[in-house]
């Protein structure tokens, strides 16, 4: 169960929490999602938003197969190529399309590169379930 918490005198973001409180008795770690198909290929080289838009799937798989929801996701770590403040919107847009209402807490990071050339995007997750 997670608890959302947003604590009076922080700004209230429009798609992560402040805090949130997890209890449960399992824990799911996925690890960092990449714009990869099912054979492991990069896909939407150079997209941004295509590249979201297929990291947030691959992470909602991951989690499915754990047997966990994306509204059991505590915490996301996304990490960004090069990130500028206008990423933010198609990144946004990707995650709602997977969390919806849920508003688990995030660190974004821009960085110089990924694992390997091509990838603009990279998200892992942490989830209590019941």
């Amino acid at each position: 169960m997670l608890e959302i918490i947003q604590p009076e005198g922080l700004d209230t973001p429009k798609t992560y929490s402040h805090v949130v409180v997890a209890t449960g008795s399992r824990m799911v770690f996925v690890a960092g999602q990449m714009s990869d198909d099912l054979d492991g290929n990069l896909v939407f080289a150079g997209d941004l938003a295509a590249q979201a838009r297929q990291v947030f799937a691959n992470l909602g798989r991951a989690l499915a197969a754990a047997g966990a929801r994306p509204d059991q996701v505590a915490k996301i770590t996304i990490y960004v190529v090069g990130h500028r403040p206008e990423y933010l919107t198609v990144i946004e847009e990707a995650r709602i399309a997977l969390f919806g209402d849920h508003k688990p807490t995030d660190v974004l990071l821009g960085v110089e590169t990924l694992a390997a050339p091509g990838y603009l995007i990279e998200v892992d997750a942490i989830a209590v379930i019941d």
